[in-house]
């Protein structure tokens, strides 16, 4: 199956990151994607930055005009969308959520950003409220999508449960990007590990795994901050972790890449991992820490 990751720089301007969103839908279509996954909260910028009671008017219902406008086009072009919407779920109720459109156009199926990080510059938690769908793939004509996002992809319980669930495919739209005032040093460390752990998702699960990033410059409102350089760096890689395509870090990119959805079967008995598990002695999992 030939995936895309459409890896853009947003602006304020909510039509204008759709219209970039639409043409790189297009393209991927064009060169034969069947699978098209955009980046976390692709209709404008990332607000989170700063703590704004404002904000809250960007949300929206879901079914609403963010998955009316990824379903026409899901449907034009035949290719399944994952999109990524700042869900208004009810006064007081929002959350970062992950929609799935299929090929008809038809909403296949949602999830609901699980692990909610609050940092410097990534104050989420006054945002957004918990997932509380778990972690179900959604089934698609595609195949079954085992979609998380950005700091889910972090937490290798997310991937195991979703793997469990019978995904064949672990998807993670997501924005995450350096501190300007962080050496170049530390931005390559961190840079790493965001790619080793998710690399790590697709070894230890035997399925392969895409990440969908942004990139560019976004200032932070408050003037706190020296803002956000989010690092791009989109990927797609194997079961073994083997890298299949990724984008550079600096620029806006469609990024293609072929994926063998029988290997996952081929490296889970060479590997087979989910047989030697022993989940009669993982009970202290559950506890948030050993004391």
């Amino acid at each position: 199956m030939k995936i895309a990751l459409v890896q853009q720089a947003n602006s304020a301007d909510r039509e204008a990151n759709l219209e970039k969103s639409l043409a790189g839908i297009a393209e991927a279509a064009q060169a034969g994607a069947s699978l098209v996954v955009l980046q976390e909260l692709h209709t404008g910028l990332y607000f989170c930055q700063t703590e704004d009671p404002a904000v809250f008017n960007q949300a929206e219902p879901i079914p609403g005009p963010g998955t009316d406008f990824l379903s026409r086009a899901a449907a034009e072009h035949g290719v399944v969308i994952v999109g990524s919407l700042f869900e208004r779920r009810a006064a007081g109720i929002y959350h970062n959520t992950a929609v799935v459109l299929d090929s008809d156009g038809g909403l296949a199926g949602l999830y609901r950003k699980m692990h909610i990080p609050d940092d410097p510059g990534y104050y989420e938690k006054y945002y957004f409220t918990p997932g509380d769908l778990g972690f179900e793939p959604v089934d698609t004509s595609v195949g079954r999508l085992g979609v998380l996002v950005c700091w889910d992809q972090w937490f290798p319980e997310g991937a195991r449960l979703m793997a469990l669930a019978g995904a064949e495919l672990l998807i993670y739209p997501t924005a995450i990007g350096w501190d300007p005032n962080d050496s170049e040093e530390e931005q390559a460390r961190q840079r790493d590990a965001w790619i080793t752990i998710q690399r790590a998702h697709a070894i230890a699960n035997g399925l392969p795994v895409a990440a969908c990033n942004r990139t560019g410059f976004e200032a932070d409102p408050g003037g706190a901050t020296a803002g956000s350089r989010f690092w791009g760096s989109s990927f797609v890689c194997g079961p073994q972790g083997e890298m299949l395509a990724q984008a550079p870090p600096d620029a806006e990119t469609v990024l293609l890449a072929d994926v063998d959805m029988a290997r996952a079967e081929q490296v889970r008995r060479i590997w087979p991992y989910l047989r030697d598990r022993r989940i009669d002695a993982y009970h202290d999992l559950l506890k948030r820490y050993r004391d």
